[in-house]
């Protein structure tokens, strides 16, 4: 998310077409020295019932004094924050709200996923568009009613240029005569990490090695990996792409993925992508040309396309990545079509 706005904020501070853009978000685990460039307002709040009220009350707080003509509203509780207090107001600003992730999406129970759809309908009537990060978003959303003539896709994007230092190359010792796949991301049940522990004990590649960059949100460190599994810790984001470029694939194993952002950094690093059939990231990886896609529900598939897949190949679908990265996933190819959105919005308003 941190990402995300950091892109948006950055083009749209630039843009003639915007006169002022300020921000609100949760000071919860946030570096306020990181939005020192920008018009920044912190609320306090941790995702907790009795922080709810405040986290409310502060927001629109911040939107009276502001008086916007557009509120672009990303995540699902800024979302839920915003939008209520609009129920009881004849006028409002244009309102853009972006989930990065329906919560109805998630591996969870249907009636949950019922309860989020509900809420997120009812939203949605005081939402003058709705952005989903990808078809399969777009998708999930009409079986939960959410107006499609207020809905669009706007794939997530970063910037073109790759953050790495010559003199900042990691020092790992890498076997350069084995495939040296990469995971990056939290140890946790949506991004698939104990799929990939059972896989690789069960199954012992001579010629592959699996380096993972994360680690536990709840700092549970019983995992057990396998020899063939070596954990590297958390990376600064800075230095991501060093990383990256050391590995010759990058594997992606999640249960549910909203759009997927480890795999364009991937392909923008020009590294072949092994990903499951989960959520956008068959949207992300065209089978043959830049990546892979095996069955999450098979995990054979996997098996197979480690042992038919080569070097050589990698090389090749990373090339072949990062043209796709260049014409579909670039910050500025988003950053260009939201405020295009942004435009129409308001042009309709005029009428």
């Amino acid at each position: 998310m941190a990402t995300y706005l950091n892109e948006v904020l950055k083009y749209q501070q630039k843009s003639k077409e915007i006169a002022e853009v300020s921000i609100v978000l949760s000071d919860f685990e946030v570096s306020k020295e990181d939005y020192e460039y920008t018009n920044s307002y912190f609320y306090n709040y941790i995702r907790k019932p009795k922080y709810f009220i405040n986290a409310l009350r502060e927001i629109n707080k911040v939107v009276r004094e502001e008086n916007p003509d557009i509120i672009h509203l990303h995540s699902t509780f800024a979302g839920l924050f915003a939008r209520i207090p609009l129920f009881l107001k004849k006028k409002k600003p244009l309102v853009i709200y972006c989930s990065h992730g329906w919560s109805f999406t998630m591996d969870i129970p249907s009636w949950k996923k019922k309860i989020y759809g509900m809420v997120e309908y009812l939203l949605a009537t005081k939402t003058d568009l709705i952005i989903n990060i990808s078809e399969n978003e777009l998708n999930q959303s009409r079986n939960y009613n959410i107006p499609e003539n207020k809905s669009t896709v706007i794939y997530n994007g970063i910037e073109e240029k790759v953050q790495n230092k010559p003199q900042e190359t990691p020092r790992i010792n890498i076997d350069p005569t084995k495939i040296n796949l990469l995971f990056i991301g939290r140890f946790d049940t949506q991004k698939g990490i104990d799929i990939l522990i059972d896989f690789f004990t069960e199954n012992k590649f001579d010629h592959i090695q699996l380096y993972l960059i994360g680690g536990s949100v709840l700092n549970d460190t019983s995992l057990i990996l396998p020899d063939n599994m070596i954990s590297l810790g958390w990376v600064n984001n800075e230095k991501i792409d060093s990383y990256y470029q050391l590995f010759d694939a990058v594997i992606i194993p999640s249960r549910w993925e909203g759009f997927g952002l480890v795999a364009i950094e991937a392909m923008r690093n020009k590294k072949a992508l092994i990903v499951s059939n989960r959520g956008a990231l068959p949207e992300i990886v065209e089978r043959g040309s830049n990546g892979y896609v095996f069955n999450i529900e098979d995990i054979n598939t996997l098996k197979e396309i480690l042992l038919s897949t080569n070097k050589e190949q990698l090389v090749t679908m990373g090339e072949r990545g990062y043209k796709i990265f260049l014409d579909k996933f670039t910050s500025l190819n988003m950053n260009k079509e939201i405020i295009r959105q942004y435009r129409f919005l308001i042009h309709n308003i005029q009428k």
